[in-house]
């Protein structure tokens, strides 16, 4: 898409579990109403009540993969939202971590937001109904670089399921698989040199080879709802790569659910084709400080409340074609 509205130089990024708190957007919400009312529309979906959950918690059940993962892109596609209605800019492209490129979709038109709601959901119960809980883990990995990580997991698998999973920035790396195998590769990286290793508070080993019956599952949810070609381009995780035909598009989501997130790789294709600032649309900054340390001369600025919205309007007036 180009438009007179389209800046050339920025992109809208989107955050994944994680980045979930209980009272999130609440600053937010207190200036633009419509965050409640597209809360409310989730709910209608969900048959309870999310912004209740998200302002009130408690935090063990917004924590629960099911309602974190529709909680995520109603408050994700919320913030753009009210970019929306303070601004006609757009961003040149557009791009989610993991769970986050579903909100970019529908920030991007190509999935309806009462569609994306339900579809998230069902992917979090699918994700954990895989794996039982306890059965697989998460852990981040400092300090080492992506070679060591893979060597790492190798040496740890013993038979059983253990790999790099996101790549979210130069010597971050999170490994996920098998309980035990996770921990094996945790102590092999702390002999290899790494700063830390760090067990992730997740009960679902994402993006990992356990996750191949889920996306079989998925796969068919994913083929009952209706997909577009996207209004804004969308670099998806699995690829790095832009789709416009809704089976690619359904294809590269199934198969996100067992593959990396190539998040650093994704950065630098921005970079590659102009993109110099990153908006982080949504709950928390994670992605914001990642963009900075994949490539120094990026600018990610987190958008969370209405003063956001203020500063980086005038970032773009001031810095952006």
């Amino acid at each position: 898409m180009t438009s007179s509205n389209q800046c050339a130089n920025l992109a809208m990024v989107f955050p994944g579990q994680g980045s979930q708190s209980v009272g999130m957007l609440a600053e937010l919400a207190e200036v633009f109403p419509l965050v409640e009312e597209i809360f409310s529309q989730a709910s209608d979906v969900l048959g309870y009540d999310l912004w209740e959950r998200t302002q009130n918690g408690p935090a063990d059940l917004l924590n629960q993969t099911s309602c974190t993962q529709p909680a995520m892109l109603t408050a994700g596609v919320a913030t753009w939202r009210c970019w929306q209605n303070r601004t006609d800019r757009l961003p040149a492209m557009m791009a989610g971590h993991s769970l986050g490129e579903y909100t970019a979709l529908v920030c991007a038109g190509a999935i309806e937001f009462a569609d994306a709601v339900a579809l998230v959901e069902k992917r979090g119960e699918t994700m954990q109904n895989a794996v039982p809980e306890g059965i697989g883990s998460m852990a981040a990995i400092l300090g080492l670089d992506d070679d060591q990580v893979r060597s790492v997991c190798e040496q740890a698998a013993q038979g059983e399921v253990v790999s790099a999973v996101n790549f979210n920035s130069p010597g971050q790396v999170v490994i996920a698989g098998n309980a035990a195998a996770v921990e094996r590769a945790m102590d092999l990286a702390k002999q290899a040199g790494a700063r830390r290793a760090l067990l992730l508070p997740v009960s679902v080993p994402s993006h990992c080879r356990l996750m191949q019956p889920a996306a079989q599952t998925f796969a068919k949810d994913l083929a009952a709802i209706s997909i577009k070609a996207p209004a804004v381009q969308v670099l998806h995780n699995v690829d790095v790569a832009i789709h416009d035909q809704p089976d690619a598009i359904r294809e590269v989501l199934a198969a996100q659910l067992f593959s990396p997130v190539r998040w650093v790789e994704t950065v630098r294709a921005m970079y590659g084709a102009g993109i110099t600032s990153i908006l982080e649309m949504g709950p928390g900054k994670v992605l914001a400080g990642l963009s900075k340390r994949i490539d120094k001369s990026m600018q990610g600025i987190p958008v969370q409340t209405a003063e956001d919205i203020e500063k980086a309007l005038a970032h773009i007036s001031h810095s952006l074609n």
